[in-house]
């Protein structure tokens, strides 16, 4: 394939989904990612697409939503990569809440073989993902459909999640940056969000690389509401994306790294070595409605490549003993 018919293909993917990432621009365009990035670097040059971290987006800086025809075959390796570490945060007999996106359907897939679950949520996708799961019961709050992400939103759903409370909360967005924490373009989606948020006592947020640093309309959660974020490993050339990982864990996000291949046990691989691989940071005072003793008030590290949660008490135990 000629340069001008890559780039191209490139434009025209770009302009169907609004942000792409280069890996999946280099498999579709049958090239490698560093042939990639130079046809995204010529096209930026004439004001046809914006780069970001690991992907392309439309210009303008804000990116738009995708429909999920569209976020269903993006980054498909990396979601269940990040789907498989995130469902070992989960235990026998929890009570959570699921919002939507093509994460999170990836997520309720694996929750369908964790006993005595019960999931509560505004998304079709996560509840047709369990809706024939042994032992799992699936709550649905009201509203209205939203076509586009098969989400249900705005008054409705907001209502019928007062007075509700779960041990944890798995959200994504449509990016993430360490100023502002999660972000999604529309606000209907971000309110019932935020809902989600207030019925938790513990927020984890599931992210693939190409959403860290860019940053959309609406706020759905700020970055010191976020306990974990569960993400998939940024190529080495990334290093736009490894600094908002710094960012975020020196603001005391626990971070959770899964290799875009999957990770065995259930636990993190690190994306790459850094410096300070684990740096220690004071236990804050548990969040506003967090229920006492939980793991999201006594966060005991920020960590890079973090291990399984056995480990996480682990460390917990040693801090109480300095």
């Amino acid at each position: 394939m000629f340069a001008a018919e890559r780039r191209q293909l490139i434009l025209e993917m770009v302009r169907a989904n609004g942000a792409v990432s280069l890996r999946e621009l280099a498999r579709v365009v049958q090239t490698s990612e560093v042939t990639v990035r130079r046809d995204v670097r010529a096209l930026e040059a004439e004001g046809l697409l914006d780069r970001r971290h690991g992907g392309a987006v439309l210009p303008g800086g804000f990116t738009r939503e995708s429909g999920f025809p569209q976020k269903s075959h993006l980054a498909t390796a990396e979601k269940t990569a990040i789907a498989d570490l995130a469902a070992g945060f989960v235990q026998e007999g929890e009570a959570i809440v699921v919002g939507a996106g093509t994460t999170t359907q990836e997520l309720a897939r694996r929750l369908a073989r964790v006993p005595g679950l019960t999931v509560v949520t505004n998304s079709l996708l996560v509840a047709q993902a369990l809706a024939h799961a042994n032992r799992v019961e699936v709550v649905m709050t009201g509203g209205t459909l939203r076509g586009s992400n098969y989400a249900l939103v705005g008054s409705g759903a907001e209502q019928s999640l007062q007075g509700l409370r779960v041990s944890r909360a798995f959200l994504s967005g449509s990016g993430l940056t360490a100023e502002r924490g999660l972000s999604t373009s529309n606000m209907l989606s971000a309110s019932v969000d935020r809902a989600l948020v207030q019925a938790a006592a513990e927020v984890v947020v599931l992210a693939d690389h190409t959403k860290l640093g860019s940053d959309t309309m609406f706020q759905t959660v700020p970055t010191d509401v976020i306990t974990r974020l569960v993400t998939d490993d940024p190529p080495a050339h990334d290093d736009r994306a490894a600094t908002e990982l710094q960012a975020l864990a020196d603001q005391g996000v626990q971070i959770a790294v899964a290799g875009a291949s999957g990770s065995a046990g259930g636990e993190a691989v690190p994306a790459r070595q850094h410096p300070q691989q684990r740096r220690d940071v004071a236990l804050p005072a548990p969040r506003r409605g967090q229920l006492p003793g939980s793991a999201g008030g006594l966060r005991a590290a920020a960590v890079l490549g973090e291990q399984s949660p056995g480990n996480e008490r682990a460390r917990v135990a040693d801090l109480r003993r300095r």
